[in-house]
């Protein structure tokens, strides 16, 4: 926990961020941000993400010890796992299954296919009935993913 509130109060710095700055970006109070630095206590999971796009890190970065890289841009970030797959299935054609309270309406039953991945979130495109587009969508909405095979 001491190393992640090292993490945040140190690339906080480095971007010349204030306490007060940080917290207003994640809606909470100076004190919370403190806390986190301090190792006093975590952030809450919901936050997590909130922190590394706003201090430009993955959130591998904040929560594993043995990450150095911390840019979103940077070329050698170690994936995790889960990560790595989601990179894998770039440019694949797939079909995605909603947890139950988060289904999406425009993506239930179509085809996409995966743009991109970053983090908690992966951008597919589609073509439906109402046409052409891109989203982006929260991994943890996601119950499976399947790859659908390309026509011959």
């Amino acid at each position: 926990m001491d190393q992640m509130g090292n993490k945040i109060a140190s690339r906080r710095k480095d971007l010349g961020m204030t306490q007060v700055s940080l917290a207003d970006a994640l809606s909470v109070t100076r004190q919370t941000v403190s806390r986190w630095e301090s190792g006093t206590v975590m952030p809450d999971i919901d936050k997590i993400g909130d922190i590394a796009r706003i201090l430009d890190v993955t959130c591998d970065y904040l929560l594993k010890d043995k990450i150095e890289k911390c840019g979103l841009t940077a070329e050698k970030t170690i994936p995790s796992a889960i990560s790595g797959l989601l990179l894998e299935m770039k440019g694949k054609k797939v079909r995605l299954d909603f947890c139950e309270e988060e289904e999406d309406l425009d993506l239930t039953g179509e085809i996409c296919t995966v743009v991109d991945f970053e983090g908690n979130w992966i951008k597919v495109a589609t073509h439906t009935k109402k046409g052409d587009f891109e989203k982006l969508i929260p991994i943890s909405s996601i119950f499976s993913i399947e790859i659908v095979k390309e026509a011959e």
